[in-house]
């Protein structure tokens, strides 16, 4: 265990001594508290709009504003996660320090599982920046913290997903922005297949929309937690990160 958390926290440091984790997690936050701002305006003219009428329907803070804004995070995640994953193995390879790595006295387990926490670890910092919307909404609002609480928890998982696919991808290749390119494409293929499979019925229409990334989130925003959906992510990263400690031993072979 000591090995797997010196890895991961050099991979951490090695994020922060370099642009990437600065320019990521200042773009996600720039673009999340876009989103933020946008549907608070709409949810206070939204709310004023509805007292000007008289009408004694109430506004639902998690139901018209947060689980948007939550939703709009995962999309966001298309474009920002990919830059996490590029450089982990890729720049390695790229660099020759990879045989450094794989000669040092440390299973591949080891080497992946200690990369893929440093990656969320930096994932996780970036997720946490956005805690301080969520605290401005618990200061002068009343939210449900239970959605809050499940979404947040489906984009760990999703985020987690996400992460382990990039880092099989960076295995594959030296050039950090064919990484980038590649796991971007693998990304929007698992959030747009249930659309593929929407055009049929039966066993297609049910296989396409279980391997569907989103399809699983949306119970997460609505704050539920079911077990399938729990399952699929943790089988999801379960798969990446074997792919990924594949990748390592052929590398470890072939060199």
């Amino acid at each position: 265990m000591r090995n797997i958390l010196a890895i991961a926290g050099k991979e951490l440091r090695s994020y922060f001594s370099s642009p990437i984790a600065y320019i990521v997690i200042g773009l996600f936050a720039f673009l999340y508290g876009y989103f933020y701002a946008l549907y608070l305006q709409a949810f206070v003219r939204q709310g004023l709009n509805l007292g000007q009428f008289g009408t004694q329907q109430a506004l639902n803070i998690n139901q018209d504003m947060l689980r948007p804004i939550l939703q709009n995070a995962t999309v966001l995640l298309l474009f920002v996660l990919p830059a996490m994953t590029m450089r982990t193995y890729a720049e390695e390879r790229r660099s020759g320090t990879i045989e450094l790595l794989l000669t040092s006295p440390l299973t591949d387990l080891q080497i992946v599982l200690g990369k893929f926490l440093g990656t969320f670890a930096l994932y996780c910092v970036m997720l946490g920046v956005t805690l301080v919307h969520m605290g401005v909404l618990f200061i002068y609002g009343n939210p449900e913290w239970l959605p809050i609480a499940t979404s947040y928890l489906g984009l760990l998982l999703l985020g987690g997903s996400f992460l382990s696919l990039g880092l099989f991808v960076s295995t594959l290749t030296t050039n950090q922005i064919v990484a980038y390119i590649v796991t971007f494409s693998v990304f929007l293929l698992l959030w747009i297949i249930s659309w593929i499979g929407s055009v049929s019925t039966g066993f297609v229409s049910d296989l396409t929309s279980y391997l569907s990334v989103i399809e699983h989130f949306d119970d997460f925003s609505k704050g539920v937690i079911d077990t399938t959906h729990v399952i699929y992510y943790l089988s999801l990263i379960t798969f990446g990160l074997f792919l990924t400690a594949k990748s390592v031993d052929t590398e470890r072979w072939r060199g």
